[in-house]
């Protein structure tokens, strides 16, 4: 199958308002991001009430995320083989796999060593799904309303954190996390059944199975390397992530454990924060009408990263809460731009492959960055390690002023 028979199925989609496929692809993938929610709540917990120790809440983090180092192969995978099958074989497994650090921990048989393997896992086939994910969109829809199912991805991820942060807090406070995750691997079975009722077209890739993965993997860095507008926010989220990451490690810690917040608390905590995230996705749309990429970008990564710092700063829940709310509403904005311009300026064959590229470079210090945050945080305090972290999101905004980025 060639580019005519490309064309000819991008002509066969449907406009968006009758496009049924994305509204179940999009709903399957927030429900699984509800139950990535809770799980967020959840496993902090459970590391604190087997170890009390923010060392080992840093190294079951670092655990997750040090499948990044994977992503060139996981963007080969993605652009060699059937996408819905990657996504099924993922939410298949995740739902297996943390059903079953439910049921342990309900019965007190939980082992930290199980979930350090558990984690692992978890943040490999997540890296896999999300680039199969990444790369079907495209697919799904016409050209022209990739920023619009963008947005309306990211706004409706973020109405996830403004629902089940909060559910997962009361049944962790009402029972026990155990509960929690067993509701997290129901949303990831649901996703699965989501996946599956979409006919998802691709292309055969019968000649591309014939050359090698470090030869794909290359093409894959040529193309991001040569592109500006994709190296360059990728340099900027390579520091801005390094930043965020130490935050988001020890921010459910910093919360129980320094400040001595309730798991519900913190639970409608982050769900407040799904407001300003909700509220972020919206405006992007309008904010494209009068801005450039490169000044939406840059405003939006300064406010960000100053809001962090302000979060470590804080010392009231009231402070806490209107740091976190601006701090999402500014990921908010960026995520869809930033999506959009690797998708606009990608071509299909290499869309795993530029996603998985961009994912590998711009994540690629944190699991160091995830384990740092346990050393420091052991060491410094859980405040002076956000700190910390917003410092280095902040600084990483000046990434966003190459002209690249300017006419986009």
């Amino acid at each position: 199958m060639g580019e005519s028979s490309f064309v000819t199925q991008k002509n066969e989609i449907p406009e968006f308002k009758k496009n049924y496929s994305v509204f179940r692809f999009i709903g399957g993938n927030v429900l699984s991001f509800c139950g990535d929610q809770i799980y967020l709540i959840a496993i902090p917990l459970m590391v604190l009430a087997i170890t009390g120790s923010p060392l080992s809440m840093g190294l079951v983090a670092a655990l997750e995320r040090l499948p990044i180092l994977f992503q060139p192969f996981t963007g080969v995978l993605a652009d060699r083989f059937n996408r819905k099958h990657l996504m099924l074989l993922c939410d298949g497994t995740r739902s297996l796999i943390v059903g079953i650090i439910g049921i342990l921990y309900i019965f007190g048989l939980l082992d930290i060593w199980f979930l350090y393997s558990a984690a692992f896992i978890i943040g490999l086939l997540s890296q896999m799904y999300n680039t199969a994910q990444f790369a079907s969109i495209p697919r799904l829809v016409r050209k022209d309303d990739l920023t619009v199912v963008n947005s309306i991805n990211t706004g409706l991820f973020n109405t996830a954190i403004l629902v089940a942060p909060g559910l997962g807090g009361l049944i962790i406070s009402f029972y026990n996390p155990g509960y929690a995750l067993l509701l997290n691997s129901f949303s990831f079975l649901i996703a699965f059944f989501a996946i599956l009722s979409i006919n998802l077209k691709q292309e055969s890739k019968n000649l591309v199975n014939k050359r090698s993965f470090w030869k794909e993997i290359k093409e894959g860095f040529q193309f991001v390397i040569q592109t500006k507008p994709i190296l360059y926010t990728n340099l900027a989220m390579l520091a801005s992530i390094f930043g965020t990451t130490l935050f988001l490690t020890m921010m459910v810690f910093h919360l129980t454990d320094t400040m001595s917040l309730s798991a519900e608390q913190t639970g409608i905590l982050i769900s407040i924060g799904g407001i300003g995230a909700i509220g972020g996705a919206l405006a992007t749309n309008y904010l494209r009408k009068w801005f450039s990429y490169r000044s939406i970008l840059f405003v939006a990564s300064f406010i960000g990263g100053g809001s962090i710092l302000l979060f470590g700063l804080a010392s009231t829940y009231f402070w806490f809460i209107v740091w976190n709310a601006l701090g999402t509403f500014s990921a908010s904005i960026m995520n869809p731009c930033i999506v959009t311009i690797r998708q606009t300026l990608t071509p299909d064959h290499l869309l795993g492959r530029v996603q998985a590229t961009s994912r590998f470079m711009t994540w690629l210090l944190m699991p160091f960055a995830a384990f740092f945050a346990g050393v420091l945080a052991n060491e410094f305090g859980t405040n002076f390690t956000i700190v910390l972290g917003g410092s280095v999101s902040t600084l990483a905004s000046v990434f966003y002023l190459h002209r690249s980025l300017k006419y986009n």
